[in-house]
């Protein structure tokens, strides 16, 4: 006997597939759940505050044609912690772009296979 498929819902569909996989295909998707944790346990803002800032990220990756995946569901999740972080006055938009600008060019500057590394 299999378990019930879920109601369906007003909110955004749940994660298809993982419930037997990894939790992380990524270090990184660890790492940013880790930091989003760690904020919440600071008060920098609450968990309340970051359920409904992942939430309204999922929406907007929803309405927006996103697949229901790991991949949208991280990408979402950045997205609710960088708006975060930029309204607690952590970091600013522009020194986000400046960041993934470099990372960008060090990727870009990278052979393939060997690691990417951002220079003093």
């Amino acid at each position: 006997m299999s378990a019930p498929e879920p109601a369906p819902s007003d909110g955004p569909a749940r994660l298809a597939g993982l419930d037997a996989g990894p939790g992380f295909e990524e270090p990184w998707q660890a790492e940013l759940l880790a930091i989003a944790d760690r904020l919440v346990g600071r008060g920098v803002f609450t968990a309340t505050a970051w359920s409904e800032a992942l939430g309204a990220a999922l929406r907007e990756a929803e309405k927006s044609g996103a697949a229901d995946d790991q991949a949208t569901y991280f990408r979402a999740a950045l997205a609710a912690l960088e708006r975060l972080t930029t309204a607690a006055g952590i970091v600013t938009t522009e020194t986000i772009d400046r960041r993934q600008a470099q990372w960008r060019r060090a990727h870009e500057a990278t052979p393939h296979g060997d690691p990417v590394r951002l220079e003093a």
